[in-house]
């Protein structure tokens, strides 16, 4: 009895065995090259405390930097540890004195492409990519609470104004 009921076992066993194996196909993948950029934009020099300094104060003021100003942004800027928060502290109290030159909303809303066009060759020293033109458009246009301010502050914080 015992042998009677191996045999049919046996054939399924095998017949399943012999219909489930199929060859692997070989499956080729084409990739397209991709160039990588720093998130500096490809500026390759950090500028150092007093470059960052002099510079954000010249972007945001229009005018150069007093010996005593600079000193007093730059004690708090060598004796603290995490740069990029002081940093972010020295832009804030830049952009929010009453004599920073900043646009209006009007003027920023009334030519956005010259806005953005103007603000990136201020801080990067290059005009902005149909991307970056087409993103910051869409981003002011699609948010009133979008202010000169918020892109200054933002472009100001970037890796790639850190870098020269």
């Amino acid at each position: 009895m015992k042998s009677s009921l191996f045999l049919p076992i046996f054939g399924v066993v095998c017949s399943v065995i012999l219909y489930s194996c199929e060859t692997e196909k070989d499956i080729i993948y084409g990739v397209n090259d991709v160039e990588v950029v720093r998130p500096t934009g490809n500026k390759g020099y950090q500028k150092s405390l007093t470059e960052f300094i002099s510079i954000a104060y010249a972007d945001i003021f229009d005018a150069n930097i007093t010996q005593d100003v600079l000193l007093d942004l730059s004690t708090p800027y060598a004796a603290f540890g995490d740069l990029k928060y002081i940093e972010d502290l020295i832009i804030r109290n830049l952009l929010n004195s009453e004599n920073a030159q900043l646009p209006s909303n009007t003027v920023m809303r009334a030519n956005v492409d010259l806005f953005i066009t103007e603000t990136y060759n201020r801080f990067y020293n290059r005009n902005p990519n149909e991307f970056e033109l087409w993103y910051m458009k869409d981003l002011i246009d699609s948010n009133a609470d979008i202010t000169p301010e918020l892109v200054y502050y933002s472009m100001m914080t970037s890796n790639e104004y850190r870098y020269y």
